[in-house]
């Protein structure tokens, strides 16, 4: 079952995966069963995709979401905005399925890794290796194999001068918000000429921390496009606690992969879900969690909306609207000790 969810064709394909991958998990992810059986729920009377219960992300704070079978040091931590703040942390059993995931995900979306030149607005991975964000852009440099390949987060005139060279190559800028805002701002201070590239694709990856305003992120996207000349800015979605990304290539419109499924769930009762165009919390199915737990209750909220066009691509479309205001989920009091 593990490389077989990259090989997902159909909708009933994807439900038969999830409901292995579910009944796998409920007997080999302890704190997976614990909450189930907290709420109840018999995994014999799981037939349905909309009746697995789906963990909320909080538990990764304080607890270890891995498979018994698998012995682990390696993990991925999210960043934190203070001192004190928990983090998350996400063990990883097996890289290769990370990998193929990214890889095939960037494939589907974009183009083939081998084709493009990437730059990053981000930390290297040896200033931070524990950030899944930072593995994913070191892999697809890797794959690339470009000698331009680099990272540049503080050094804003070397960027600078290495893009007005690239203009005949496929290149990605893949950047936090804030950090490419601060570019922009340091474009705008220059007294040399810009020469934008029409080969250039920004990849915004969220995360402003508190650096820069709040703005929306159709604002945000305004901004990019008119400072870096170009319409290709595309965003990603993903987190510490997931294997997988979504991608948007305009319009704040997300597409989840075959592997990767988004469904919105009622604030007001968790076990319930909403319709297409209803506003609710993300919940997330990623069966590249193979390891950990492929069914994530999220404190962000969004929606689900009709796909912008047929690209062959089972995933589904959506929005992501801004986080909830509370972090109290109804059903997890077991977990918090």
């Amino acid at each position: 079952m593990t490389n077989s969810i990259f090989n997902i064709k159909t909708e009933t394909d994807f439900h038969a995966a999830c409901l292995e991958t579910f009944r796998y998990q409920y007997e080999n992810v302890e704190v997976y069963r614990r909450f189930c059986d907290y709420l109840k729920k018999n995994p014999k009377e799981v037939d349905e995709v909309e009746k697995i219960p789906f963990l909320p992300i909080e538990v990764f704070k304080n607890h270890l979401v891995l498979d018994q079978n698998s012995t682990t040091e390696h993990f991925f931590q999210s960043s934190g905005t203070t001192q004190i703040q928990t983090r998350s942390k996400h063990f990883i059993a097996d890289f290769s399925l990370y990998e193929e995931s990214i890889y095939r995900s960037f494939e589907q979306f974009i183009g083939n890794p081998e084709d493009f030149i990437f730059l990053g607005l981000l930390p290297n991975y040896s200033e931070n290796p524990h950030s899944s964000l930072i593995y994913m852009v070191d892999f697809l440099m890797k794959k690339s194999g470009k000698p331009e390949n680099g990272y540049f987060l503080y050094n804003h005139s070397e960027l600078f001068e290495l893009l007005q060279t690239l203009n005949d190559k496929k290149v990605i800028l893949f950047g936090v918000s804030f950090a490419l805002l601060d570019f922009l701002d340091f474009l705008k201070s220059s007294t040399k000429p810009i020469k934008h590239l029409s080969t250039l694709t920004v990849i915004e990856t969220g995360g402003m921390k508190g650096r820069k305003s709040e703005m929306t992120k159709d604002e945000l996207l305004e901004i990019f496009k008119k400072g870096f000349g170009t319409e290709r800015i595309f965003s990603e979605y993903s987190m510490t606690e997931l294997l997988s990304q979504a991608y948007s290539l305009g319009k704040n419109i997300y597409e989840s992969p075959n592997w990767m499924r988004v469904l919105i769930r009622n604030t007001e009762d968790p076990f319930s879900f909403l319709e297409e165009g209803r506003t609710g919390a993300v919940n997330i199915i990623d069966l590249a969690n193979r390891h950990s737990c492929s069914f994530i209750a999220t404190q962000d909220l969004g929606k689900i909306i009709k796909k912008p066009h047929t690209n062959g691509i089972l995933g589904n479309a959506f929005q992501v609207l801004g986080r909830i205001d509370h972090s109290d989920i109804r059903g997890c009091s077991l977990l918090v000790s």
